[in-house]
C-alpha cells in the first residue's frame, strides 16, 4: 500500500506540475513568452462621422486602440509607435491609424501602386466567418494613396480591387499626398478611412457587422524603400522573415 500510495503522490505532482506549464498558441514578443492570440471589440457608432484625420475626435474616443508592435526580420533604427482604431455601423467600417514616425517618405500616387515601399499602415481582414483565410489586404501611404486585394491563397490566387472601388472608400490624410524628400526627424501622421461594406460584397462574400460577428485581421506599419525600412504587427506573426500574407495568425476581430 505504502508503495501505491507514492506512486499516487507523484502521479498528482506531475498533473499539477503540468497545468501550470499549459502553453497558448502563440508567441508574444514584447512579454518574451507565450501569449494568447489577440482580439479587438469593435464599437457600433453612434451618428456620424467626420473623416478629416483626427484621432482625438469625440467618435474615437469609444474604441479602444491597439498597438502595432511585434517587430518581424531585422530591427530598425528607430521604432514608429503605431495605434490603430475600428469603429462600424450598418453601411460601413472606419478605421484611423495614428503613426509617431520618423524617416517618412509617400512617392507612390497611383491607386494600386506599390504604397508597401512607402511609409505605410496597412489592415488586412477577413470578413467571411465561413472562410477564415480569404482576406482583404487595404493598405494606405502616408500621403492617403490606397492599395486593395482580396486573396484566397496568399501570393498566388489573388486579385486587385478595381480603383473604381477603392475610391469608394474615403480617406483623409494629414501630411501631404507627397512626401519627398524624406521627413528625418519625428513627425506624427494620421490615416483616417471610411469603407463602404457593400463595395467588398461584390468579392467577397460578407458577414455583416452585427454584435457577436467575428471576423479575422490584423495591422501593420512597414517602410520598405525609406532609410529606416521595418515590418511591424499587431498580433504576432511566428515567421523569420517579414511577411504580412499569412491569415493563419490574424487575431480575432469581434463586433459589440
Amino acid at each position: 500500500m505504502e508503495g501505491r500510495a507514492k506512486k499516487l503522490y507523484y502521479l498528482i505532482l506531475l498533473g499539477i506540475f503540468s497545468l501550470s506549464f499549459s502553453y497558448p498558441s502563440v508567441y508574444d514578443s514584447r512579454a518574451g513568452k507565450m501569449g494568447a492570440v489577440e482580439e479587438y471589440f469593435i464599437h457600433k457608432l453612434e451618428g456620424d462621422l467626420l473623416i478629416d484625420g483626427n484621432w482625438d475626435k469625440p467618435q474615437w474616443h469609444k474604441a479602444d486602440a491597439i498597438h502595432i508592435l511585434n517587430n518581424m526580420g531585422q530591427d530598425p533604427g528607430f521604432f514608429p509607435k503605431t495605434q490603430a482604431k475600428l469603429l462600424y455601423d450598418e453601411d460601413h467600417l472606419y478605421g484611423i491609424f495614428q503613426v509617431m514616425d520618423k524617416y517618412v517618405k509617400s512617392v507612390v500616387e497611383d491607386i494600386n501602386g506599390p504604397v508597401y515601399t512607402d511609409s505605410c499602415v496597412e489592415f488586412f481582414f477577413s470578413p467571411d466567418e465561413n472562410n477564415p483565410l480569404y482576406y482583404f489586404n487595404l493598405e494606405i501611404n502616408c500621403g492617403g494613396v490606397a492599395l486593395m486585394q482580396f486573396s484566397t491563397e496568399p501570393h498566388k490566387k489573388f486579385k486587385y480591387l478595381l480603383p473604381s472601388d477603392i475610391e469608394k472608400i474615403e480617406i483623409a490624410h494629414s501630411l501631404p499626398k507627397k512626401v519627398f524628400p524624406e521627413i528625418q526627424d519625428e513627425v506624427v501622421w494620421t490615416i483616417e478611412f471610411k469603407m463602404p461594406l457593400n463595395m467588398l460584397s461584390g468579392y467577397s462574400k460578407i458577414s455583416d457587422p452585427k454584435p457577436g460577428v467575428v471576423w479575422k485581421g490584423n495591422f501593420y506599419k512597414t517602410a520598405t524603400f525609406t532609410s529606416n525600412p521595418h515590418y511591424i504587427t499587431w498580433s504576432y506573426v511566428d515567421r523569420p522573415k517579414p511577411d504580412f500574407h499569412l491569415p493563419q495568425f490574424f487575431g480575432t476581430l469581434i463586433f459589440q
